[in-house]
């Protein structure tokens, strides 16, 4: 029979071992096939992932719902659209104005800005900040549990108020900062967009660097169960940052350096 079914003898006889063992996903599919009927079927992984949470407290990875979905037949049935940053991804490409010139003379001359993922046990929060490259003050920060354009125009929007004329804000070349939004906003504050070239993350290198000081000095020490949770610790982080901690290179905080050149 192996030789006419092609199949080694070593594998007949492990499939007659296992054959008779219950399936440890059986629990778990039933609960996801019960998430799809109450949902007909319009339930991506995603939402299943939540679903579980929410209805029976379940953390599960999203990759292990997408492999039971897949393995029973539970994939939606509705065909996801493909998300209109996808369309827009190349829109408004900028020059590269800092070019690893990190130094500015005074506040409010050159900012840097991007987005970091924070993991919780309810999924992630993303974090968009503006860092002032004179003194390292974090001009404005918003966070959200999408990453999408709206997370960034309110972040930009916060910081609207300490904008000048001729300002450089500089970003990597993510969908949010390519979009038609962003590029109103800036020309509506008088900020001249500037951008890192593709695949150079050491061009928005103080960007990358705030989010490691923060998420080695807050984020790692602890476990983060929930988003408020996460939300609480960076505001408060940030507080401590921009009006605590001592920097090094001049012994002053970011507001102090701030406050004696403004």
């Amino acid at each position: 029979m192996c030789g006419f079914f092609e199949v080694s003898r070593s594998g007949y006889y492990a499939w007659r071992t296992r054959k008779d063992r219950p399936d440890r996903d059986l629990p778990l599919s039933k609960l996801i096939t019960q998430c799809q009927q109450e949902a007909k079927g319009t339930y991506g992984y995603r939402r299943v992932r939540l679903w579980l949470l929410r209805k029976h407290g379940l953390a599960v990875n999203h990759k292990a719902v997408l492999r039971l979905m897949r393995k029973y037949g539970l994939l939606s049935a509705i065909r996801r659209p493909r998300p209109l940053y996808q369309r827009q991804q190349k829109m408004n490409i900028f020059e590269n104005k800092l070019n690893r010139d990190f130094r500015a003379d005074k506040p409010n001359q050159k900012w840097v800005t991007d987005i970091s993922y924070i993991h919780t046990g309810e999924g992630v929060l993303y974090l968009s900040a503006i860092k002032d490259l004179h003194d390292n003050f974090i001009v404005a920060y918003d966070m959200g549990t999408v990453q999408d354009n709206a997370l960034v125009y309110r972040t930009v929007e916060k910081a609207k108020k300490e904008a000048a004329d001729g300002l450089i804000l500089h970003s990597d070349q993510g969908f949010q900062y390519t979009s038609h939004g962003y590029l109103n906003l800036t020309k509506q504050y008088g900020i001249l967009p500037s951008m890192s070239r593709p695949a150079s993350p050491l061009d928005n290198a103080p960007a990358e660097n705030f989010f490691g000081i923060l998420k080695t000095e807050c984020i790692y020490r602890q476990k983060i169960h929930t988003i408020s949770q996460a939300r609480r610790l960076i505001h408060d982080y940030i507080q401590f940052y921009n009006f605590e901690r001592i920097q090094t290179k001049n012994g002053h905080t970011p507001f102090e350096t701030r406050s004696m050149t403004a």
